[in-house]
């Protein structure tokens, strides 16, 4: 299993004597006298450095195990033992899970799928229903994220009139977390009996997720002041005791693109100020990476249909039970465990068909 660039195991996924090198860069620049005049920049480069790290070990593990493999293969074909065969059968489909599960770590080399990911949950129309809705949405990209290792922070949160939320904006930091969430972007439908309907009649609800990296101040986006709106309010919902206290929080609405983003999370109005720019960056960077990629889908003659209600993964829980996501055809019927964070399947399909798109 030699996964070098352009060998035909990998397609190119993997490039040992890369990691290697980046490796070594990351500890020479962790050698220099001003390594920690930054401790969030140091304390980035550490977890990089980890992670890669982390990374060329797993490979190496199952390097060792194919090569284990091998020699049994090899003593089961000169004893003709029966035993031996199941092993070898038993080995075989138990390596390839776990280079499966290699695989998809390496699918995420896109510039910025390291970095952490600031998504967003917005129900549609519907009142309750779609408020309810995007709490259990909220929830289970929670459960994902810690069995993930991931850690969650809440940025804004907007209780719903009756129940559920009007809207969440979370942080979900760790390395590649944004690589593996782009794959929620889109709208989330949900098919069920209504528990706020009387007649206990099926309802359809929509969530809008949105996914962004969380682009730092060392990447430059352009921000006119003249082009901002600042609005001070009171913070709500879960945050900690400073909240509803002082008008801390704060919401910057982007004149030019309309785009608005709110932080109550952090205990000053400087410090949400801060996070709140931080998020309003990323949201033009990421705007403007979709107008390079339609003018190239143009180019090409391409079309995306990109509006609301084109739904990219249906959750049905009446009058059957499935979960199917309509990019990928990956579908389970296992409702309970997705809505408890087991998103795997549907985060490997669809990064999966991104390449085969490529």
């Amino acid at each position: 299993m030699k996964w070098r660039s352009g060998s035909k195991n990998s397609g190119g996924l993997f490039d040992l004597d890369l990691k290697l090198e980046h490796i070594a860069n990351f500890e020479e620049k962790m050698t220099a006298p001003d390594f920690w005049d930054d401790n969030t920049k140091a304390q980035g480069i550490i977890s990089e450095l980890n992670a890669i790290k982390s990374v060329v070990e797993h490979y190496e593990r199952l390097n060792t195990e194919c090569e284990d493999l091998q020699t049994l293969i090899e003593l089961a074909d000169e004893e003709s033992d029966d035993s031996l065969e199941a092993e070898v059968i038993g080995g075989i489909a138990s390596l390839n899970e776990k280079v499966n599960g290699f695989e998809l770590q390496l699918l995420l080399n896109q510039p910025y799928d390291k970095l952490n990911a600031i998504l967003e949950l917005h129900p549609g129309a519907g009142g309750t229903e779609s408020q309810d809705w995007g709490q259990m949405l909220y929830r289970m990209y929670t459960r994902w994220a810690e069995k993930r290792g991931f850690k969650v922070e809440v940025l804004d949160y907007q209780d719903g009139d009756e129940a559920g939320i009007k809207s969440v904006t979370i942080a979900v930091k760790g390395y590649n977390a944004y690589g593996y969430l782009k794959a929620e972007k889109g709208v989330h439908r949900l098919v069920r009996i209504s528990p706020f309907d009387s007649s206990g009649r099926r309802h359809t609800s929509f969530v809008s997720c949105d996914v962004v990296p969380e682009i730092t101040e060392d990447i430059e986006v352009e921000i006119r002041t003249e082009d901002l709106k600042v609005d001070t309010y009171r913070a709500s919902g879960a945050g900690g005791q400073h909240v509803n206290k002082t008008e801390s929080a704060i919401r910057i609405t982007h004149i030019p693109t309309g785009i608005v983003v709110a932080c109550q999370q952090e205990r000053s109005q400087i410090q949400n100020r801060e996070r709140a720019m931080n998020m309003l960056r990323s949201k033009l960077y990421e705007r403007k990476i979709e107008e390079q990629q339609k003018h190239l889908a143009e180019i090409r003659g391409e079309q995306s249909d990109i509006a609301w209600g084109s739904q990219i993964r249906s959750y049905v829980f009446h009058p059957y039970s499935m979960v199917k996501d309509h990019r990928t055809s990956v579908e389970t019927g296992n409702v309970g465990a997705v809505m408890d964070g087991d998103l795997d399947a549907f985060i490997d399909g669809y990064l999966r068909s991104q390449i085969r798109h490529d």
